[in-house]
């Protein structure tokens, strides 16, 4: 799993890479969490998801952890090129309630 980010015009971009699943969740938050901590200067975050191969409820979890770390700085989370798969859970969960899709 890998995890790219830049800041752009006081939006974090955010795209993840590979498989989203127990194996790689721990460390996935770590490194989100760790991102979200220490980058300075922007007011939403949009997750591209055109790269991520395979998410299963514990990457689902992570998600919505860091949905609700986010929401209580007042600083929302949009998704965008949701792979298949990730549209389908995303879907099926209801998180695009949460998290809207945008293009």
């Amino acid at each position: 799993m890998q995890i790219k980010s830049r800041v752009v015009n006081n939006t974090l971009y955010i795209m993840l890479s590979g498989e989203l699943d127990e194996y790689s969740a721990s460390t996935v938050r770590k490194n989100l969490d760790t991102l979200l901590d220490t980058q300075k200067g922007f007011v939403q975050i949009v997750m591209d998801l055109s790269e991520l191969t395979f998410m299963d409820s514990t990457g689902v979890g992570v998600l919505i952890g860091r949905y609700k770390k986010m929401r209580e700085c007042n600083k929302p989370i949009f998704i965008t090129n949701p792979s298949r798969n990730a549209e389908r859970i995303f879907e099926m969960s209801g998180l695009f309630k949460i998290m809207p899709k945008i293009v």
